[in-house]
């Protein structure tokens, strides 16, 4: 990724100062429109920020490559997660905090930038995806994460035709280890979002980083 990836914003560079910026990941092969409309069913105080990946993959991008059956380099990972946190840094002061939003594959980064720095970030919310396998991998500092056990939302389908079971349940093992989790089960969005999932995304927001920041 270059120093400055393709975004698209909910409001102009003038208004931003001072806001809760949620940085959002599209899925494999999809780009930064993709999510964008989420925006306006989130709550308002947040600057959203929708991230366009770095590779080509079909007609749209990816932020790592995937093989056939789902599998990865965890190098490809990370050198990806480590270009997005240089771009976050150079937005980190202007904002009153920061929160990621992650689909699918973009789950897969969200939740690779908190593992890195768990402290950086108010709340993280996963969409249909699912956590790298990564045990020993330096990039990872997943006892630092069990000590601040950080607020992550995960919201998936059971029928989810993508992501692998093994997936699943290494995710499921990871999270209830490391985080303050809020998990959510739906029904028939597959591997897909719907207006319930997003009105709890929504809720979830609320509570765990609007109404934390003004108690403080």
């Amino acid at each position: 990724m270059n120093a400055t990836p393709t975004v698209l914003w909910s409001r102009p560079e003038n208004e931003r100062a001072g806001t809760p910026l949620l940085v959002i990941f599209h899925g494999y092969g999809a780009d930064e429109a993709d999510l964008f409309s989420l925006a306006d069913q989130l709550p308002a105080e947040f600057t959203v920020a929708s991230v366009r990946a770095p590779l080509q993959a079909g007609p749209g991008y990816s932020w790592f490559p995937l093989r056939n059956d789902l599998s990865y380099s965890v190098t490809a990972v990370t050198e990806s997660a480590a270009a997005v946190e240089l771009w976050i840094d150079t937005l980190r002061e202007n904002h009153t905090s920061v929160s990621l939003l992650g689909f699918s594959q973009g789950m897969c980064l969200a939740t690779t930038l908190l593992r890195h720095r768990p402290a950086d970030y108010a709340a993280v919310v996963g969409l249909s995806g699912f956590v790298v396998e990564a045990e020993g991998d330096p990039y990872f500092d997943d006892a630092a994460v069990a000590a601040v056990k950080p607020e992550i939302f995960w919201g998936r389908d059971q029928a989810d035709p993508v992501i692998p079971q093994a997936a699943v349940e290494a995710t499921n093992t990871w999270m209830h280890g490391h985080v303050k989790l809020t998990k959510v089960l739906y029904t028939g969005i597959w591997h897909g979002i719907n207006a319930q999932e997003i009105s709890h995304v929504g809720e979830f927001l609320q509570y765990k980083v609007l109404n934390t920041q003004a108690a403080k």
